[in-house]
């Protein structure tokens, strides 16, 4: 049997829950897609554009996030505290509209 590969969504404030939850999939069989970079905390590489181009690189970022939520069979919402941004409720309808299990961190 293949295993699940399930999707980590939530905001990138909660960087070291994404970590502990990659752990945990991960310990439990699963193949984790997580976040790439983190645009509040990579400085160096985002420090330097112009808003413009930071709301451009972040809607190819969120693009990019479906397309992990595609080839996924789970997404895991990592509601810390029940915050669930703009960027995360949209990834999390999303899968919902295309037929992936979601759940949740916390309870809702």
């Amino acid at each position: 049997m293949k295993p699940k590969i399930v999707t980590l969504c939530g905001s990138t404030k909660f960087r070291d829950e994404f970590v502990r939850q990659n752990l945990n999939e991960t310990l439990a069989g699963k193949i984790v897609l997580s976040i790439g970079c983190d645009m509040k905390s990579d400085d160096e590489i985002f420090g330097h554009m112009s808003p413009e181009q930071l709301r451009e690189v972040k809607a190819g970022l969120d693009e990019l996030h479906k397309r992990k939520i595609d080839i996924s069979d789970e997404v895991l919402i990592l509601n810390v505290g029940g915050y669930v941004g703009d960027s995360t409720r949209s990834e999390r309808d999303y899968a919902s509209r295309i037929g992936k299990d979601v759940r949740y961190l916390e309870p809702i």
